[in-house]
């Protein structure tokens, strides 16, 4: 039997999605006790460049040379997979590949891989303006035959300030105003709604619980811990699609 993978988080990106990650890895591993757990590398470099600041140009601090010497760290400790909890990173996914002498799980394309066994065919996404801008699940979604809706401008820019005025600040969420973008997006056709920023996956402790959402932390969360080899509890239950996916 293949070893199992040692992951290292590639984290920071923010702090906080990082160590909410590291929460769903405990809370839905089937563990009678601390050693059925997962054993876990986690670098929280949360000094690294601003990904959406440097992706529309607002910022020339690449955060790609501080990833990278973090991926690098991570291996050089033992870690055989890389899981960065983070989806506007993924704009730097194959520069971080080329560089890293182990495989990185990819969060985007984990999430596309879902939406395909689930059948899809048309979600909405929200997350930053980064990662709407860098084309990323559209990239991935077309090929696949699945349509990707984005937000309107003024309802993408209210997006953003919950992101960073409000979730990144630990401050209390606008959910009244998130499920409006959500509704309109609904209403454009989409079948489904994907939290592509692991900002938004701490809407849940706000009390969004809806399964229309698909949160792109919890498919990479699943995948992570399969990929591993440990037993799951408390995920959706057609997660389980993803199981013999290989990496």
């Amino acid at each position: 039997m293949k070893q199992p993978y040692l992951p290292g988080i590639l984290g920071g990106l923010g702090p906080m999605s990082t160590f909410y990650f590291c929460e769903l890895l405990t809370k839905h591993t089937l563990a009678s006790c601390d050693a059925d757990h997962l054993d876990l590398l986690v670098s929280s470099r949360a000094s690294t460049p601003d990904r959406t600041a440097f992706i529309l140009g607002k910022s020339k601090a690449d955060p790609l040379p501080a990833m990278i010497e973090e991926a690098r760290r991570l291996a050089d400790a033992g870690a055989s997979l890389i899981v960065i909890p983070c989806n506007t990173a993924h704009f730097f996914y194959d520069g971080l590949q080329k560089a890293s002498s182990v495989p990185i799980l990819n969060i985007i394309s984990e999430t596309v891989r879902y939406l395909k066994h689930r059948g899809i065919g048309c979600f909405g996404l929200l997350a930053t303006e980064g990662t709407v801008a860098s084309g990323a699940y559209h990239r991935l979604c077309e090929p696949k035959g699945i349509r990707c809706i984005v937000p309107s401008a003024e309802d993408q820019a209210e997006l953003t300030s919950l992101i960073y005025d409000s979730v990144k600040q630990n401050r209390k969420p606008d959910l009244a105003g998130f499920r409006r973008i959500s509704q309109s997006l609904l209403n454009q056709g989409c079948e489904c709604l994907v939290l592509g920023c692991t900002e938004l996956s701490l809407l849940r402790r706000e009390g969004l619980t809806q399964s229309l959402y698909v949160d792109s932390l919890e498919v990479l969360a699943y995948r992570t811990l399969t990929l591993c080899q440990k037993p799951t509890v408390d995920f959706p239950a057609d997660f389980s699609c993803m199981s013999e996916d290989p990496l």
